[in-house]
């Protein structure tokens, strides 16, 4: 069964901490097993895990972390999704991703110990399976194909990060947020060499992503839709050439 069946069944069958402890394993495991990084784990393993699992709902807008939590847990998202933002003094907010339901966050703090370094936010009526970090630990330590999940996390992780670095240095704002809806319909996925972004993300979130102002994307949004690399369709974008826009990006990233 797909990651986003079992989700949607564990969401049904547990609607508080207290109903998924009174409940026992049985429910609790089922919603773990679509977890990515559990995959394969044992069930008599998933079902002692369950039992150790603290499991919150949160609702959507609600605050999962706060920056400088001293709150150590990992997090698995068994349905719902979070977005990992922090904001600056003044108040700009910089988004670095969005976490959906099957996947995990907060590893970074289970490891090192120190506090969370950016805020979590739910995006809609969210289900958590929060570990300790002893627990988390324990893991990785006696399952390798989970402690080969949190290693590509964490290379995949830094790739990105010192993509998203380079391009801020080098990159004028054209070009990131051309370089950011090639990341969206790359995540979207590609069939004929056409991807569908649905729904269409906000103009402030793509904003906060590529660090410029919502009116700037809204500007070269509609200069990219004018060039043919954008379409509107209903609530989506459409990116119908993206062996085009992925060429235009590599050539500006290489001439920087």
């Amino acid at each position: 069964m797909p990651a986003r069946e079992y989700a949607a069944q564990s969401f049904a069958m547990v609607d508080s901490e207290a109903k998924a402890k009174a409940d026992g394993a049985g429910r609790s495991t089922l919603g773990l097993r679509g977890v990515k990084l559990l995959a394969g784990v044992q069930p008599d393993v998933l079902q002692d895990l369950a039992q150790k699992c603290r499991w919150r709902r949160f609702s959507a807008g609600q605050r999962v972390i706060s920056r400088d939590a001293a709150d150590h847990d990992v997090y698995l998202i068994v349905s719902g999704g979070v977005r990992i933002t922090a904001f600056s003094a003044a108040g700009r907010q910089v988004t670095y991703r969005d976490v959906t339901a099957g996947d995990w966050f907060g590893d970074l703090a289970a490891i090192d110990g120190q506090a969370r370094s950016a805020d979590v936010d739910a995006l809609e009526d969210t289900l958590v399976a929060s570990m300790a970090p002893a627990v988390f630990k324990r893991l990785i330590h006696e399952h390798a194909p989970v402690a080969d999940r949190v290693l590509g996390r964490l290379v995949s992780l830094v790739r990105d990060l010192t993509e998203r670095v380079f391009d801020f240095s080098t990159l004028g704002v054209q070009n990131r947020v051309h370089a950011e809806i090639l990341r969206l319909a790359k995540q979207a996925g590609t069939q004929e060499n056409a991807a569908r972004i649905d729904p269409a993300p906000k103009h402030s979130d793509i904003a906060s992503k590529v660090s410029t102002y919502r009116e700037q994307v809204t500007r070269e949004l509609s200069a990219m839709a004018k060039q043919g690399l954008l379409q509107r369709s209903g609530r989506a974008l459409v990116v119908p050439d993206v062996a085009r826009l992925e060429r235009i990006v590599a050539e500006v990233r290489r001439s920087a």
